[in-house]
This record gives C-alpha cells, sequence and structure tokens, in this order.
C-alpha cells in the first residue's frame, strides 16, 4: 500500500477513535479495506488507457448498444491495483449509458486479436434529443490516468463509520475493483438478487423479493463510473468472480443510480 492510502487510513483511524468508537469496532471495518485502480482523465499518474475513442472489436464480437465509455490496458494495470483475477493483457471496454432502462455492458479482447472498427447503432437512440446529448458531453475524454486507491463499504453494521468515510474518500471518475458506491442500493446485493429471481423463474420457483438473496457472496464490483451531472449517476459493472476468471466479460451485470 503506498504512502498515501496508509495516510487515508491512519486518520480514519484517527478520527474514529475522537469520537469514542471502541477500536474493537474500527479495526474490524478496516478488515474490509479493498484495493481499486483509481483513473481520471486530469491525473499525472501513468496512462492506462483512454475515454471514448473508436470502438475497436473482433468481427464476430457482440455488437454493442450503449456508448463507449473507457478501454483499459490491462497488460498495463498492476497486480496490486486491484484484488480482482483480472486478464493480464489485453483490452477491456466498458460501454454504458446512465439509464435503467439502457445500463451496459464489458467486452475483452486478448492481446493479438485482430479487430476492427465498429459502427454500431445505439440503443439510445441516432436522433438523440437534447438531454441526451447534454448527458453525453459529460462522458469524459481523453487518456485515462492511474493511481492506486482504497476504499471501505459505504455502509454497514456501524453507521457512523460509513459516513466518515463517505466524508474522506475521494470519490474517482472511475474505478476499476473495490467496493461499489451507491446512493440508493447495494450494488452487489442488487446484481445478487437480480440473478436468484432469474433463476428462480426459469426453474418456477417462488422467490422472496424481501430475502437476503443466495448468492450474494459470489458477486463483486468489476467497475464503476461516475458521470459528472448534477447531482449525477453512477454506473456498476458486476460479474461473479468465477466468470472473471474465465475471461466470460458477456456474464457481467449492469446496474444504474441515476438521479436526474
Amino acid at each position: 500500500m503506498d504512502l498515501r492510502n496508509t495516510q487515508i487510513l491512519d486518520e480514519f483511524r484517527a478520527l474514529a477513535i475522537t469520537r469514542d468508537i471502541p477500536a474493537a469496532d474500527v479495526e474490524k471495518w478496516l478488515e474490509l479495506v479493498r484495493p481499486f485502480a483509481s483513473m481520471t482523465a486530469d491525473g499525472d499518474g501513468p496512462v492506462l488507457g483512454r475515454f471514448g475513442g473508436p470502438i475497436m472489436l473482433p468481427a464476430d464480437a457482440s455488437e454493442p448498444w450503449c456508448p463507449l465509455i473507457a478501454i483499459i490496458d490491462c497488460a498495463a494495470l498492476p497486480k496490486e491495483a486491484t484484488d480482482l483475477s483480472l486478464p493480464p493483457d489485453g483490452k477491456l471496454l466498458l460501454f454504458g449509458y446512465p439509464d435503467h432502462e439502457v445500463g451496459g455492458s464489458a467486452a475483452y479482447v486478448p492481446a493479438g486479436t485482430a479487430v476492427e472498427e465498429r459502427h454500431p447503432a445505439s440503443r439510445i437512440g441516432d436522433e438523440a434529443d437534447e438531454e441526451t446529448l447534454e448527458i453525453l458531453r459529460e462522458y469524459p475524454l481523453g487518456d485515462i490516468h492511474l493511481s492506486l486507491g482504497v476504499c471501505l463499504p459505504s455502509d454497514g453494521l456501524v453507521p457512523v463509520l460509513a459516513e466518515m468515510w463517505k466524508d474522506l474518500w475521494e470519490y474517482p471518475t472511475l474505478m476499476l475493483g473495490g467496493h461499489g458506491r451507491s446512493h440508493d442500493f447495494d450494488p452487489v446485493r442488487d446484481a445478487a438478487a437480480e440473478a436468484s429471481f432469474l433463476a428462480s423463474e426459469e426453474l418456477g420457483l417462488p422467490h422472496d423479493p424481501d430475502a437476503v438473496p443466495s448468492g450474494m457472496e459470489d458477486w463483486v464490483l468489476l467497475a464503476q463510473c461516475c458521470i459528472y451531472r448534477a447531482p449525477g449517476a453512477d454506473i456498476f459493472w458486476m460479474i461473479r468472480p468465477g466468470d472473471l476468471a474465465e475471461r466470460c466479460f458477456d456474464q457481467v451485470r449492469v446496474l444504474v443510480d441515476y438521479n436526474p
């Protein structure tokens, strides 16, 4: 862990002590720290890829229906940046739009794969209205600069610690790995709940929407992007670790927290 992140966690620990939070609770909470790759267009860290740009995919790849947000060069990503089993090379492409009915997708192009530029028809429509164009103008563009970050959950058994962390945490444009942060829902829980519902429906079994979704631990945050449009919109790409290890990025579930 680099010095900056160590200092952030030390500051968090010291602040918690001044609020008379038991040290045992603080240390237990800090056990949930996860690393993530923080990606912005205006940083001074090494270049990890680019925001936007032409869509380069193999000829037989599925057609994306959302705008391209980012292309990440997996070979340029340090292993310690996340705790995910990401590919060691190749390109990871993230597509998305901040609308619940549109969502997004992800694609992976292994190193050395022949690609061609694609011009897919957009699911948001070719004749976009002014509101849509305004949102698209908020998409980041340019090189992606990397820095290493750490994060804690945005909710939990000790609400005051979660609120303290929100005040300390610097929120990046795009993050790879870590804990998802949403105003309205837990993206990991919701991805598991959606998968559980679809599985129950396929088997003709009853589904309890209030129950803790089975297999919740089988989902992780792949990436999260904030589209800076007040008060903001977040796009989450969720995946099962097994699908990630098998490079099955077509199994990604995309969730949107959109505050128009």
